[in-house]
Parts: structure tokens; C-alpha cells; sequence
């Protein structure tokens, strides 16, 4: 047996298994994409804007080496100056989940306040991936799960 220290928030943040009967419930995590484009604050615009649209996204996650969310790019940032840095174009802070919410709880959230994708993270900052608002609706229509 192991007892975890940190508790059990901290311990469904992370993104572990867990017992009972609201693990069959899709959660932000598992719905994510976890193949998100990722960059460094330090990056040229536009080599981050080429590999994004090759990768088929309309968005990259900025990440230290660690994999801790610094920030966001989306479709408005890539199309900027490509000679910018990412650093001094990014969103700084951006809003991230838990991979322990529940889905339906995040797709009325997204749509509450018109987001179209979300960075999912661990407790301690690192990334999951990216959850996109059409991800979660489509998922939850096609599974009848909508908590």
C-alpha cells in the first residue's frame, strides 16, 4: 500500500487512476489531445507557426524545459509577425484544468465563456494537453455522458 502525502486532490490532479463509480466518466485528460504542438518563449514566430499548421493545429502550448505551461498561442498569435519571439507575442498565464474535471463540467465551462481550447495540467504545472471544446461536445454527445 502506498500513502500518498500530497492527497487526494493533488493526487487526481496529477492525473492517476482512481476507484468508485465516477472513473468510467470521461475527464478532461482523457479527452485532450495530447500530441499538442509545444514551443519555448525564446522561438521565433514563425518557425513555431510553420510547424503548428504542419502538425494540423490552430494552436501551441509555450513550455519551459520542464514541460510547465508558460503560455498560449493561438490562431491570432501564430498569424502575427513571424520575426517575433513567442515570449513577446504569447498569452502569459493562460487558465488550465486538472485531468481529473470531469468533461461535461468542461464543456459547459468552454462554452460558458466561449473558449475553444483549454491547456489541461497537472498540479504541478506541467501539461496534458491541449482540450479543445469541439473535442469534449463531440465526445460527450456520441457517449451519452454529459456530467
Amino acid at each position: 500500500m502506498f500513502d500518498y502525502g500530497a492527497g487526494k486532490l493533488d493526487w487526481l490532479a496529477a492525473g492517476n487512476p482512481t476507484e468508485g463509480t465516477n472513473p468510467a466518466k470521461a475527464r478532461a485528460g482523457a479527452v485532450a489531445r495530447h500530441d499538442v504542438p509545444t514551443c519555448r518563449v525564446d522561438e521565433p514566430l514563425g518557425d513555431v507557426a510553420a510547424r503548428v499548421a504542419a502538425a494540423g493545429f490552430d494552436a501551441c502550448v509555450v513550455v519551459n524545459d520542464a514541460g510547465v505551461v508558460f503560455g498560449l498561442l493561438r490562431s491570432a498569435e501564430l498569424a502575427r509577425d513571424a520575426g517575433a519571439i513567442v515570449g513577446d507575442v504569447m498569452r502569459p498565464g493562460p487558465s488550465t484544468f486538472r485531468p481529473h474535471v470531469m468533461a461535461g463540467e468542461m464543456a459547459r465551462y468552454m462554452v460558458k465563456h466561449d473558449l475553444t481550447s483549454s491547456p489541461v495540467t497537472r498540479s504541478d504545472g506541467t501539461l496534458v494537453g491541449l482540450l479543445y471544446r469541439d473535442d469534449v461536445t463531440t465526445y460527450l454527445h456520441e457517449h451519452g455522458d454529459d456530467e
